[in-house]
């Protein structure tokens, strides 16, 4: 009988081409859909949440396939990791209901952007992080962060070759956390188009040095022009951190919820 197979999924971007299949170079699919069949025994395609560019890191990416297999949950999680290489990491293998997709299931997702705010760089995590040497003004950024929280259309912020028919998203919410050296942006939305969290940090960069005013930002969102933002922020300092779904989404849970 067929199932289906949810994957939680880490992995450090740098080496890869982004998560979709490229005919440039290697993708973190090619590699995930590669791995299955040496599982399974068959060609299988893997059904994302999203995308990510080249570069760009995911501690929590999902997506899900259908195999006829009888391997466990946990017989599966041990296969791939023994087989994927060590930037790439299943994190845990679940399996849901049939209705379940990973990408039109999916609610709220999380992005993290890390900026280190110093006078020399990182050896250690020069490819998790964007380097910026110059003062950045927090409060200014913060204010700035807010005329984007809500339901618009986004067209300043998307790359100009996006492919969404439609430019309106919604955040929920910018937080922006100052630890150290580092500073935190994190996005929480239904979905971003492309380039799109890349290009509201470049535009909140600006601000932070303190080359345009946070409220110019207002007007940039308006403007419905990708010439009036910022510059696309380098991709290493992006994560996807999570995925969130709203409806029960593994057999196991269901299961329990019934017993109540």
């Amino acid at each position: 009988m067929e199932r289906k197979i949810k994957l939680l999924i880490e992995y450090e971007g740098s080496a890869y081409h982004g998560w979709q299949f490229q005919t440039n170079g290697l993708s973190v699919q090619e590699v995930l859909e590669k791995c299955i069949q040496k599982i399974v025994k068959r060609k299988t395609t893997l059904h994302s949440s999203g995308r990510t560019d080249a570069g760009v890191h995911a501690e929590g990416m999902t997506a899900h396939f259908t195999t006829v297999s009888k391997m466990t949950e946990g017989e599966f999680l041990r296969a791939f990791n023994s087989f994927l290489p060590h930037d790439i990491v299943i994190k845990e293998v679940s399996v849901v209901p049939m209705d379940f997709h990973a990408r039109r299931s999916a609610g709220k997702k999380t992005y993290r952007y890390t900026i280190l705010n110093r006078s020399y760089p990182s050896a250690l995590l020069y490819r998790r992080c964007l380097f910026i040497p110059f003062p950045l003004d927090i409060s200014a950024m913060r204010r700035a962060k807010n005329y984007l929280v809500g339901k618009y259309d986004f067209t300043s912020f998307r790359a100009a070759n996006c492919g969404a028919k439609n430019p309106v998203r919604e955040i929920f919410k910018i937080e922006l956390i100052k630890k150290g050296d580092f500073v935190f942006l994190v996005f929480e939305g239904g979905g971003f188009l492309k380039h799109m969290v890349r290009n509201i940090v470049g535009t909140l960069v600006q601000v932070g040095r303190r080359q345009i005013k946070p409220s110019y930002v207002k007007l940039i969102l308006e403007s419905k022009d990708r010439r009036k933002a910022g510059p696309t922020a380098e991709p290493q300092g992006l994560c996807l951190v999570d995925v969130e779904y709203s409806k029960c989404n593994s057999l196991k849970e269901k299961k329990g919820k019934s017993e109540f």
